[in-house]
């Protein structure tokens, strides 16, 4: 006989830009019928601007508070498929948050393969300014730790968007209650 199902866990895409976790996150929430919510757009919502204005007039300080108070009202709600920016495991409080409420998976991919996927893409305001591979290559360094306290992860490379959403999927469905 098999055993209580477990409760559905909100599922938490953390990762470096260029990953994937938007474009994987909406087909993982179509797949599961389960609401999407992408933090950069809570942001955006709350504040009244887009995320480059917000970092410009206030700082990225002020980015990440924001990020921070609207993953803790989306990790209160219904169970969704939640996509954070790329820093937001930069923050302890953030991680143990995400761990506490949220299956976590680590969208993992190599610096190179996110810049290329993220050529022509303004608005990135951690990106402007510079070739992105090698920036991407040290937030890597600074992030990579965090970002490995996800109980799950996925590499990105080298595989299609579908392909890493099939992989989420049954991870959710495995570990999160989907």
């Amino acid at each position: 006989m098999r055993g209580a199902l477990s409760p559905r866990r909100h599922l938490l895409l953390v990762g470096l830009s260029g990953a994937g976790k938007t474009t994987v996150g909406r087909l993982v929430a179509a797949a599961l019928d389960a609401p999407f919510v992408d933090l950069d757009e809570e942001v955006e919502r709350h504040a009244g601007r887009p995320v480059a204005v917000l970092f410009q007039d206030q700082g990225e300080a002020a980015f990440r508070a924001a990020e921070s108070a609207c993953a803790r009202e989306a990790l209160a709600g219904t169970p969704a498929v939640v996509v954070a920016g790329g820093g937001f495991f930069d923050d302890p409080g953030n991680r143990s948050a995400a761990h506490a409420g949220a299956l976590t998976v680590y969208l993992e991919v190599e610096p190179a393969t996110a810049a290329a996927r993220l050529e022509g893409n303004a608005g990135r305001p951690l990106l402007a300014g510079g070739d992105p591979a090698p920036i991407l290559a040290a937030m890597l360094g600074r992030r990579r730790a965090g970002y490995l306290t996800a109980p799950h992860v996925v590499a990105t490379d080298g595989a299609g968007p579908e392909d890493v959403a099939e992989r989420v999927v049954s991870l959710a469905r495995e570990h999160g209650g989907w």
